[in-house]
């Protein structure tokens, strides 16, 4: 009986602290966060706008940037992408850029470029491949917005509508020195 008691003694001691983190920070890896979780990276991409432009996350670097997932046929994108060319008009030259990705889940209702032009949206519409809606982490719904920070960190994370001053109102503390 005592060699039994020994032995779960013995067990017990080697549990003691088992799956407990490190004391010291400094030693602990950071945790990762999932494309498209707030606190996440705005991820590497190149793609030809819809003029055949290329546009690179590398040119967006050290830019609050606002990433747009659309449709021609999403009425609420429709109502809210001319704010989106509204905020550029006003904070475009304190370093703010927009971006928007066509989703293709859809076929479109009407020519991409008509629409955009029909809405007054003159920013840089790029069509969203299956491989650039996973970098973000997918879309969940549409209009799904993303807003960035100067450091590329994701801060605002919107799926549907939501009104322009809303992000306004994120996009100036953003701006701020």
């Amino acid at each position: 009986m005592t060699s039994k008691v020994a032995l779960l003694l013995i067990l017990a001691s080697g549990l003691v602290g088992y799956g407990l983190s490190p004391a010291s920070p400094s030693q602990s890896k950071p945790a990762t966060v999932a494309p498209g979780a707030i606190g996440s990276r705005l991820p590497e991409f190149t793609a030809e706008d819809l003029h055949g432009h290329r546009i690179s996350s590398v040119d967006l670097r050290g830019k609050v940037v606002l990433i747009d997932f659309w449709a021609t046929w999403c009425q609420p994108c429709k109502k809210e992408m001319p704010g989106y060319q509204k905020l550029l008009d006003r904070y475009g030259s304190r370093g703010f850029s927009v971006v928007g990705f066509k989703a293709s889940m859809m076929k479109d209702t009407e020519d991409p470029l008509k629409f955009a032009a029909g809405i007054g949206v003159h920013y840089p519409l790029v069509v969203a491949t299956g491989d650039l809606v996973r970098k973000f982490g997918g879309i969940e719904g549409l209009p799904t917005t993303l807003l960035y920070d100067r450091r590329g960190i994701l801060r605002v994370k919107v799926i549907g509508f939501e009104y322009t001053r809303n992000f306004e109102a994120s996009l100036r503390r953003l701006l701020q020195p």
